[in-house]
């Protein structure tokens, strides 16, 4: 083309699609898109989409750049800096500033120069410190190593006392929640919740109605014991019984069998379930 190209020098803050609108809406030769269209054979919504920065139209990046310079060319404007400025907007290459700084060479490392003299008259002058004050930091040495001792000694009495309490509250918890040796093959559990505090154990040697009230006269339990059926007595001294069987009854206190309350076939009721009072009938050989 005739017409000189012009620079972008003046135009760095402008977009390329606000210089390709500036180039063909002013100066000397104001011209229309559908013309420029049909001059370069480009669709004119691809020109106006150019002019916009709406590149989402133009399918592929090879044809904005391709369009872009056919276009700046058109317009007298220099293409190669059209398109190195398209890049950078469109990402395709870095901004030279910012690639400058990326490139800045990283400052070396500042290092550190240690006085060997100085260092070593500062561990002269603290050896004699410590000669010329030894009976004081033989003092706080001494202090720290009993208090150190002292610290242990008392650490290990906590811990045998824990210990020892520990083993007694086990102790205790055994006894009171052993499993009896039963006579007979478990066939269901009643009671269960009772378990862990439960002194009295009750299983039916055959088949037997059982009734426990409470102090107040309330009924906790009441059914038909089969044979192996149990029931965990609530821990407590308050409770009595009534046996529809009672000599169908196997009645074992802290996980030892006692004698039979009663005789077979034989109903009786107001038997005090208090573990102490239950032991008066003795154990069962």
């Amino acid at each position: 083309m005739e017409e000189k190209q012009e620079t972008l020098q003046n135009k760095t803050e402008m977009t390329v699609g606000e210089i390709l609108r500036n180039a063909r809406t002013t100066g000397r030769r104001k011209r229309e898109i559908a013309t420029i269209a049909k001059l370069l054979c480009i669709r004119e919504e691809f020109l106006i989409a150019l002019e916009e920065g709406n590149y989402r139209i133009i399918p592929e990046d090879v044809y904005i750049l391709g369009f872009a310079r056919s276009y700046a060319t058109e317009l007298g404007l220099n293409p190669e800096e059209v398109i190195a400025k398209l890049k950078r907007e469109l990402g395709i290459i870095k901004d030279e500033a910012v690639e400058e700084v990326e490139n800045v060479p990283e400052k070396p490392k500042r290092k550190i120069k240690i006085d060997k003299e100085l260092l070593l008259r500062w561990f002269k002058s603290s050896v004699q410190y410590v000669k010329k004050h030894w009976i004081w930091f033989a003092s706080v040495f001494a202090v720290m190593l009993i208090g150190l001792v002292l610290i242990f000694i008392l650490a290990g009495k906590k811990e045998n006392t824990v210990s020892e309490g520990q083993t007694e509250i086990e102790t205790v918890v055994a006894v009171v929640s052993t499993e009896p040796n039963f006579r007979y093959p478990v066939r269901e559990k009643f009671g269960e919740k009772n378990v862990s505090e439960s002194r009295v154990v009750l299983q039916a040697e055959k088949e037997s109605w059982v009734k426990i009230d409470d102090a107040k006269g309330n009924s906790v339990f009441s059914r038909v014991l089969s044979q192996g059926d149990v029931y965990y007595m609530p821990n407590g001294d308050n409770f009595k019984a009534t046996f529809g069987n009672v000599g169908a009854i196997d009645v074992w206190v802290d996980g030892q069998l006692m004698n039979k309350l009663g005789a077979a076939n034989t109903r009786k009721s107001g038997i005090s379930m208090a573990p102490n009072a239950l032991k008066t009938a003795g154990v069962a050989e």
